[in-house]
């Protein structure tokens, strides 16, 4: 096992992790940076060689899309067809639209991976400690996950061809410029393929991979930022001890203190809202991409689960139902977590609600007045929304779902017809 991470270490050794801000950011960002850099799709200036590396899988990968849309365009269409094009296809252009997303805001998505660095996040205690660290293995966790099962739906595509009734039959449906149905140019041309979709497959992954972690990384910051909110009296309490409560909001010196801690924990919950707010402008048009595919996508492939028997071919109804499944894990993830970005929003106002203010520190002149600031902003929390249409949340995707299945019914009446 040693010796496998070491291997992984030296293959994906990229100069994200060398320009890294800090600790934050590796610990948070550091496998994302990895796999991306291992697909072809650094978004750092790196060696040469690596630039070649990546320059080629982006071209092969826009021809596999080119060879898709002709098969397309030029097969003849029936329900089947369309559906298996409309599978792949989709997703891989959501895919790009995301990556060209990430390119132009690239400036915004460094400053966004760097944030935990601000002068005012404070990690001193052991219970904020504790919840970093919980929010990094949720993280890390996910991330797993989230190849984890795309790998295992990338498996079942290299299988299939191999097993099913056809001939010369490849792991996409795509039209070549030569005839490949040969039996010296078909070994060669369905590993050509392989390697392509794969590559393309965690194309599509590391645009997921790169959304949810920095998703993660703002409900960590959210995170720690109530609990600050909830114990400021203990904090700004620990070099007055002895005193009562009494004393201490006549002590000048606890006075300042108080005010410059509550003063600090404004200005970085500012500074989220606005990071908060840059994200949200970011992602609102690929996420209205997303649940449209996604709506698609689900209707679609439930088509093919329905349509191919489990006795007939446990294969492709294998791989319908991996498939399926990243999607809708995919996009219950996302909306979980921006909807988690609205619930962690609200926290804070609750914290600051809690934090003891009602035992006479409002008192002490600019208190009041901050705080009612703060709740005023938690009680209009920031939603990420996909297109600036549909709030992104759990009833979200549960109106989605729903919307597919209807889709579904309707496809699944007029094939008996």
């Amino acid at each position: 096992m040693k010796r496998f991470e070491n291997l992984w270490q030296k293959l994906t050794h990229t100069k994200a992790l060398e320009l890294s801000s800090g600790r934050f950011e590796t610990l948070y960002f550091e496998s994302a940076y990895r796999v991306t850099y291992l697909a072809g799709l650094s978004f750092f200036h790196e060696k040469p060689l690596y630039s070649i590396y990546s320059t080629t899988v982006k071209l092969f990968l826009f021809l596999l899309c080119v060879s898709e849309l002709w098969y397309f365009l030029t097969s003849q269409w029936t329900i089947d067809t369309i559906i298996d094009s409309v599978n792949i296809t989709i997703i891989q252009l959501s895919a790009f639209y995301k990556y060209t997303k990430k390119l132009a805001n690239e400036s915004v998505f460094r400053r966004l991976a760097s944030s935990m660095n601000s002068e005012h996040f404070d990690l001193s205690t052991e219970e904020r400690k504790k919840i970093f660290e919980m929010w990094q293995r949720r993280n890390e966790g996910h991330v797993k996950l989230i190849l984890g099962l795309g790998t295992c739906t990338i498996i079942a595509w290299y299988i299939y061809p191999l097993v099913d009734d056809l001939d010369f039959n490849l792991s996409v449906p795509i039209r070549l410029p030569f005839n490949y149905q040969t039996p010296i140019l078909y070994p060669i041309t369905y590993i050509g393929v392989i390697i392509v979709f794969s590559y393309i497959s965690y194309f599509v992954m590391v645009n997921d991979l790169i959304i949810q972690v920095h998703l993660m990384h703002l409900l960590c910051q959210y995170s720690i930022l109530s609990d600050c909110f909830r114990h400021i009296l203990r904090d700004c309490k620990q070099d007055f001890k002895g005193m009562d409560e009494t004393q201490l909001y006549s002590n000048l010196n606890f006075r300042q203190k108080y005010k410059n801690r509550l003063g600090s924990l404004t200005q970085q919950h500012k500074f989220i809202l606005n990071n908060t707010s840059d994200l949200r402008d970011i992602l609102s048009a690929p996420m209205l991409a997303q649940l449209a595919v996604s709506t698609t996508l689900i209707c679609s492939i439930g088509y093919q689960l329905v349509a191919t028997s489990m006795n007939v071919n446990i294969t492709k109804w294998l791989m319908s139902l991996l498939y399926l499944g990243y999607n809708m894990f995919g996009l219950y993830i996302l909306c979980r977590w921006c909807e988690e970005v609205k619930i962690q929003s609200i926290a804070v106002g609750e914290a600051v609600y809690f934090s003891g203010w009602e035992r006479g520190i409002t008192q002490v002149p600019g208190v009041r007045s901050s705080i009612l600031l703060i709740l005023a902003r938690c009680n209009k929390p920031l939603v990420l929304s996909a297109g600036g249409m549909y709030d992104l949340s759990l009833q979200a995707y549960a109106t989605m779902v729903k919307t597919s299945y209807s889709a579904l019914t309707v496809l699944l009446r007029f094939r008996q017809s």
